[in-house]
């Protein structure tokens, strides 16, 4: 998983340690490892960005030290810096939000965007279990009203999980359907609304607008962009016009396990200025991985 941005990072620190330094010796460095990080997919704005910080920390200290512990320095550098961009828009529990709005008897609505095969539909099945298992009870929506075969699919997943779906007819307004789906959870007490919604191409606007009038609707606490990583920096372009149509809260990053690169998880983060709440790993409802930025850069980090 990312060992292509690994490979990058260690690269980095390797050179460091063993060149000796000079502060044209390090932009020198910097350059190279700029190109290392846009072949890892990550974007370049946030290429830039890494390298910028990376000077800021290091000119001036790095180079007036030797051995070892210019290795130390460069690592703490690098883990500072990735750190910096991954939390660039702050962090969101999906537990404290929960507990927030059970203390105000409301239900937490969230509702799913991206384009079409990115998974939004199983990454939905995913969060439900996972809320599912902290006790809390789900009712998901399906506001997908125009693909063929998606309500069977949600509905496949609501039987397989013991949760109702609330569904309208392929072409009803798949606004009203979340709104439905709401007040349903309102009456009854229920934990939490999933609202599935139709893939669409983010150069699509009048069905960007139609993305915008659901999340606005069904009052959403969390809209969720679902990127496909295997797609490296077009799930980073999808994400930033999605963020332009919808308040995003934050994404669910699909197919991590499969990603040999690594850049494009990093590049949402900075470029939505919303933190990756999950991460998908697998077919299966438990493998959704809730994303930690400590832990995931000293992966990237361990040797």
């Amino acid at each position: 998983m990312f060992n292509a941005l690994k490979s990058a990072l260690s690269r980095f620190v390797d050179i460091v340690a063993k060149a000796p330094l000079t502060e044209k010796k390090l932009e020198d460095i910097l350059w190279d490892f700029k190109l290392m990080l846009l072949e890892s997919d990550v974007a370049v704005e946030v290429a830039e960005q890494i390298c910028d910080q990376l000077t800021q920390r290091l000119v001036g200290t790095l180079v007036k030290r030797f051995g070892g512990e210019k290795e130390a320095l460069a690592r703490q550098a690098l883990y500072e810096t990735l750190l910096d961009v991954l939390k660039a828009g702050g962090a969101v529990s999906i537990d404290e939000v929960l507990r927030e709005k059970k203390a105000q008897k409301e239900p937490l609505v969230a509702v799913f965007v991206g384009i079409n095969g990115t998974g939004k539909t199983t990454s939905l099945a995913k969060l439900a279990h996972y809320i599912l298992k902290r006790g809390y009870s789900v009712v998901l929506a399906c506001s997908d009203t125009y693909r063929a075969g998606a309500i069977e699919q949600l509905e496949y997943h609501a039987k397989r999980l013991g949760v109702r779906m609330i569904k309208r007819p392929y072409g009803s307004d798949p606004a009203s359907v979340a709104y439905d789906a709401v007040e349903y959870a309102k009456a009854r007490g229920i934990s939490a609304v999933l609202v599935d919604t139709a893939g669409r191409m983010e150069t699509n606007k009048n069905l960007m607008e139609e993305m915008r009038k659901i999340a606005r609707v069904a009052r959403s606490d969390l809209t969720i962009f679902v990127g496909d990583l295997l797609t490296g920096n077009d799930a980073v372009e999808q994400a930033r016009e999605f963020s332009k149509y919808v308040d995003l809260s934050g994404s669910i990053l699909t197919k991590a396990d499969a990603d040999t690169r690594g850049g494009a998880a990093i590049s949402v983060a900075y470029v939505t200025k919303k933190p990756i709440l999950f991460l998908g790993t697998g077919p299966r409802y438990e493998d959704l991985v809730e994303f930690v930025p400590e832990e995931f850069v000293k992966r990237l980090l361990s040797t």
